[in-house]
């Protein structure tokens, strides 16, 4: 299976938060798993990160760090296509925020599923897994 996570997913995995649940660790070690990370993500940490923000919304590590990291676990890359970017046009409006659309987008174009804790991103039938 071919699993596209969530920045919210990555960075937990990043930081081995105890919000990742079981049932994403399961999926994402699952002999046979494929796990991409999107360029998307990184760019969202990055901004984010720059915010400087404190507390719950905060972004404990930066876009480098995180690269890093998905290099060393063998994650494989994402870029974002021109096929991405179109296919954000097809999406239902469920979901407001780009950067979870543009992740639903590519989960869709290549095809492969999107791992996220985001209920939202669940409208989106079954190109999401909900963890």
């Amino acid at each position: 299976m071919k699993v596209l996570l969530d920045t919210h997913i990555a960075v937990w995995v990043i930081l081995d938060s105890p919000r990742l649940t079981e049932r994403a660790r399961d999926l994402i070690s699952a002999p046979g798993t494929d796990v991409y990370v999107s360029a998307v993500s990184l760019w969202e940490i990055a901004i984010k990160h720059g915010l400087n923000r404190t507390g719950p919304n905060a972004m404990p590590i930066s876009a480098r760090q995180a690269h890093a990291w998905f290099e060393a676990s063998n994650f494989q890359s994402l870029p974002v296509s021109d096929a991405h970017a179109l296919a954000v046009e097809t999406l239902p409006l469920h979901h407001g925020d780009p950067f979870d659309r543009l992740l639903i987008a590519q989960a869709k174009a290549e095809p492969m599923r999107l791992l996220s804790h985001d209920a939202a991103m669940a409208a989106y039938g079954e190109l999401v897994v909900t963890v």
